[in-house]
């Protein structure tokens, strides 16, 4: 019961998780191996855009700049994209202040990771513009004058959005990518290049057939890899966590092991009848090495009915929650999702377990049975 509910829950968080990121990464993410740039105006770059699957096609430039706003400035990560970037994504779930835009008519709007706008102490609306400094790439510092070695931009805030990643909400600002290529002087380059695929294609067969176009000088990731990271993190934390409640498990079947050795000698007076009666040495130590296995069995099935009752209850009225207070988590109870194959592992964890554990007292009883 425990095993089916903690798995369940551990499978509610990578769930929530990959809704976050599934709103912020793209289907496909083709980036270069070595150097930060590419200009994919390339024959190669035709070929493998022009497969068959592919609805859309945002550009990414991401680069290092410095944010300043009333007193306070801090170093952000700048992701300069397309306009295909709001139809690809569903920033709208992420937003937490104001709204999602890049430009209007001509001016333009960052927005902010959740952490960033804390620290800049800046909101959705304000009147005043964020100055961006973007270090000028192939000139030299003058130390009479530092700033001539930076590019100087002003841009509004438009809103706030929140992947509740540190590394994303606390460093990471968008902004358009003609602004993005205007600050750090490129002209077609991008660091990435962002597919989204039709409904119903095969991610596998197209990354597949894109980099075969691309040859090796380019890195294509799904959903997964760019994000490999946090979801093998979260892996890890399930399987030890499932490890630790099957060593439990293994202390706290010996009760089975007592309440079989205790039948036993309740049952010497029924073995030695049983005995005169005919009956061999095997029959009866498989009269009770069944009965062990039934009480197991019996255990085992009630056990994943009960986790699976509990799981039901959790994600329809949400009995446990992560706080009282409304809005205080992406989540208010904790979230439930049940896999198949869980259900599965743990019911061959548990029934090797128990089955193995079983043969104890069984040996001991056939030692017996030569005496009796």
């Amino acid at each position: 019961m425990a095993m089916v509910c903690v798995l369940s829950v551990f499978n509610g968080f990578v769930g929530i998780v990959e809704g976050m990121f599934n709103s912020f990464d793209p289907d496909l993410k083709i980036t270069p191996k070595t150097g930060k740039v590419f200009d994919y105006h390339t024959p190669e770059f035709d070929k493998a855009l022009k497969i068959e699957g592919i609805q859309m096609i945002s550009e990414s430039l991401e680069e290092n700049a410095l944010y300043k706003f009333d007193d306070r400035q801090v170093p952000v990560l700048v992701k300069g994209v397309s306009e295909e970037f709001k139809l690809m994504t569903d920033m709208d779930k992420l937003i937490v202040d104001g709204r999602f835009r890049l430009s209007e008519d001509v001016v333009n709007y960052t927005t902010l990771g959740y952490g960033l706008a804390m620290t800049l102490g800046a909101r959705a609306g304000f009147v005043n513009a964020i100055e961006i400094y973007a270090p000028r790439r192939d000139v030299n510092v003058n130390l009479a004058n530092p700033s001539a070695a930076f590019t100087r931009k002003d841009i509004m805030i438009g809103g706030v959005f929140s992947l509740n990643q540190p590394d994303v909400d606390d460093q990471m600002a968008i902004i358009p990518i003609s602004l993005a290529r205007e600050l750090f002087r490129y002209d077609n380059e991008v660091s990435s290049l962002d597919i989204k695929l039709q409904p119903g294609t095969s991610v596998k067969k197209l990354k597949s057939e894109i980099e075969k176009n691309l040859g090796s000088e380019f890195t294509v990731e799904n959903r997964f890899e760019q994000q490999i990271e946090s979801y093998r993190m979260l892996q890890i934390e399930k399987w030890v966590t499932f490890l630790i409640l099957a060593f439990i498990l293994l202390i706290a079947v010996f009760n089975v092991v007592g309440s079989l050795s205790m039948l036993i000698v309740e049952k010497t007076v029924d073995i030695k009848s049983l005995k005169n009666m005919g009956a061999s040495n095997n029959l009866i130590s498989r009269i009770f090495l069944y009965e062990g296995w039934l009480i197991a069995f019996f255990g085992i099935i009630s056990g994943i009915i009960i986790g699976l009752t509990l799981c039901l209850l959790q994600q329809h009225f949400g009995l446990l929650r992560l706080s009282n207070v409304p809005g205080a988590y992406v989540v208010d109870a904790y979230p439930v999702i049940v896999r198949f194959w869980d259900i599965v592992t743990v019911f061959f964890v548990v029934s090797i377990i128990s089955l193995v554990t079983v043969f104890y007292p069984i040996n001991n009883l056939k030692k017996k049975l030569n005496t009796i």
